[in-house]
């Protein structure tokens, strides 16, 4: 087995550590995702080194530096574990229920709308399984923040992160009538680039407002509008339109139970706009753990339920 400075579970423990380490960038933010304190993960990362004999990482007050020792010790050890989570769930899996801790990270309008409501049914499925739930629209570092699964809308884009696509969001354009009482009804969508206002979102990493699309047939036409004010919250973009500041392109599953009450009005109804894709990423140099396959697969099952046109399946 090699040198060793203790039993084999510290071995294990250290090498688990050190990964962990590497992931989040900083000793304080690897021993938060853990759950330890800091100084539990510096004994650890010491003790790996001693038994080593070999600099692994070079350590500042603000971050670690991974040496070239250190990348091929990670590279090979991330193997090691991931090969061990894998044994160890299909050993378990077909005799022992899901249970541990789930780190989430989902936008804030679909967890109050969509999760929350429905949590007592995964909770009723899955008691043993503890959920870590945050309610975000921020560009979230799974490895980092030691996130076990993300769920947003749009394309995914980060090369380290596995996805699965879970569903999409049907959009469309909307106005409280006391705006359109003021601005009258748009019947073209030109028309919200002249006498009228709109109510823009934008991401959180850019500082510039989306397009409004609409398509009719073979027709396609993006309007950026004059906006009267924008938001990098969707939450926000809807309480602003209820409030009469514009029009905006809206989630249809949001804006319905306003419609139904005639506090929004639906506009320009002979054109669509593109649907949001849903999608759950996970970090893909982690073996995807039984809890958070059957959290995946659930959220899957919950879109179909909830209209969201979800992709059938199971997590790979």
């Amino acid at each position: 087995m090699g040198r060793t400075s203790g039993p084999l579970m510290d071995k294990f423990a250290a090498m688990t550590t050190f990964v962990r380490v590497v992931e989040a960038g900083t000793l304080t933010k690897a021993a938060d995702s853990m759950g330890v304190g800091a100084p539990a993960v510096t004994r650890l990362i010491n003790q790996l080194e001693a038994a080593l004999q070999v600099k692994l990482l070079v350590r500042t007050t603000r971050r670690v530096t991974v040496t070239p020792a250190g990348a091929e010790y990670y590279e090979r050890a991330r193997r090691v574990l991931s090969d061990v989570d894998h044994l160890e769930s299909m050993l378990l899996q077909s005799k022992t229920k899901p249970r541990g801790r789930v780190r989430v990270d989902a936008p804030a309008l679909l967890t109050h709308a969509v999760l929350i409501p429905a949590l007592p049914d995964f909770h009723a499925r899955f008691p043993d399984i503890q959920l870590d739930l945050g309610v975000s629209d921020r560009s979230v570092d799974a490895l980092q923040e030691g996130v076990d699964c993300v769920v947003r809308g749009g394309q995914p884009t980060h090369p380290e992160m596995a996805s699965r696509r879970i569903g999409e969001a049907a959009v469309l354009a909307v106005a409280a009538p006391d705006y359109l009482a003021r601005h009258g009804v748009p019947k073209h969508p030109r028309d919200l680039e002249a006498g009228h206002r709109v109510v823009s979102y934008f991401p959180s990493r850019q500082r510039r407002p989306l397009p409004f699309d609409f398509t009719r047939g073979d027709e396609r036409i993006e309007v950026q509008g004059s906006y009267s004010v924008c938001f990098d919250d969707t939450h926000a973009c809807l309480i602003a339109t209820l409030n009469g500041l514009g029009v905006t392109l809206a989630f249809r599953f949001l804006a319905e139970p306003h419609l139904r009450t005639g506090a929004l009005r639906p506009l320009l109804l002979d054109w669509t706009s593109d649907p949001v894709p849903l999608y759950a990423a996970y970090p893909r140099n982690r073996h995807l753990s039984q809890r958070v396959r059957v959290f995946i697969d659930w959220i899957v099952e919950l879109m179909q339920r909830e209209g969201l046109n979800g992709a059938g399946g199971s997590a790979p």
